[in-house]
């Protein structure tokens, strides 16, 4: 062994067994680094991208008909407020003399058109001219139970009867005073006397009704018979009534009525107005 030998080594021309080797010192790595994951890196970069972006507001609705309905309801409102303020100058901007207020149009052909103030010139509407007819216009004709009447009305009857024609009716007027007594109900000689003229004449329309009202003036009664002028006047028709069914005239036709002093004719302020008050009127009137 020589010197330069180390202790330990084995001797020149020896092989060492791989037994005999010594085994190589171990190696210390350092834990690995923990990587992070993809998406952990890619939230990262989110969260500091978020510090600094804001995010744009959703976008509201559509509100666009709101909006046309808030203009359809403020054009209504206008043409209301113009509308009433034209009305209004209308109303009071129609002068009191002209055509229209006196009745008489001008004889030119147009009609003239009332202007309203800050409107345009008003325009003359043209008149439809009518052609002229040569033919007679044919004048309308009277009903026969007109032409009855009229006849009935012209016959020959007692110089104190009043006759009156009216549309559809002829009346025969005869003062109380020539049929009854003051304060009586009962007819006098002269009262059947001036009736019975009237006979003839109501039996020549058979298909008329006849109607009798008796009226009185405004002065007070009160008999044990009439305790008012209600009762006297509805008495004096009904008495006129019995005269014409004793002449033949039927009870079927005929109607009496009291209207008192509820239908002067006259004033009953003087003695004449209540003298003519005081009467009794046959009427003739076609049946319904």
């Amino acid at each position: 062994m020589s010197l330069h030998d180390s202790p330990g080594a084995p001797p020149a021309g020896e092989q060492r067994n791989d037994g005999d080797r010594q085994a190589p010192r171990s190696r210390v790595l350092p834990p690995p680094v923990p990587t992070k994951p993809a998406g952990a890196s890619a939230k990262l970069r989110k969260g500091r991208f978020a510090r600094w972006h804001l995010e744009p507001a959703p976008v509201a609705e559509e509100e666009g008909w709101l909006l046309t309905y808030l203009d359809v309801i403020t054009l209504l409102l206008v043409m209301m407020v113009v509308m009433l303020a034209f009305a209004g100058s209308g109303a009071h901007g129609v002068p009191v003399n002209g055509p229209a207020a006196t009745g008489h149009l001008p004889a030119s052909g147009a009609i003239p058109v009332i202007g309203i103030p800050g409107s345009a010139a008003p325009i003359p509407l043209p008149v439809p001219m009518l052609p002229a007819s040569s033919e007679p216009v044919p004048e309308p004709e009277m009903p026969p139970e007109t032409d009855v009447l009229v006849s009935l009305a012209l016959d020959p009857l007692d110089k104190n009867i009043e006759v009156i024609v009216n549309k559809g009716t002829v009346s025969f007027r005869i003062s109380s005073e020539v049929l009854f007594n003051s304060g009586e109900a009962t007819l006098s000689e002269a009262g059947r006397s001036v009736m019975s003229r009237l006979v003839p004449t109501l039996g020549k329309a058979p298909g008329y009704r006849v109607v009798v009202e008796g009226h009185t003036d405004n002065m007070p009664i009160q008999t044990e018979r009439f305790p008012s002028n209600w009762e006297l006047s509805t008495s004096r028709a009904a008495s006129v009534v019995r005269h014409f069914q004793g002449q033949g005239i039927e009870a079927g036709r005929m109607r009496a009525t009291g209207y008192a002093d509820t239908r002067p004719i006259a004033s009953n302020d003087t003695a004449q107005g209540r003298s003519t008050n005081r009467h009794v009127d046959v009427i003739l009137e076609a049946s319904r």
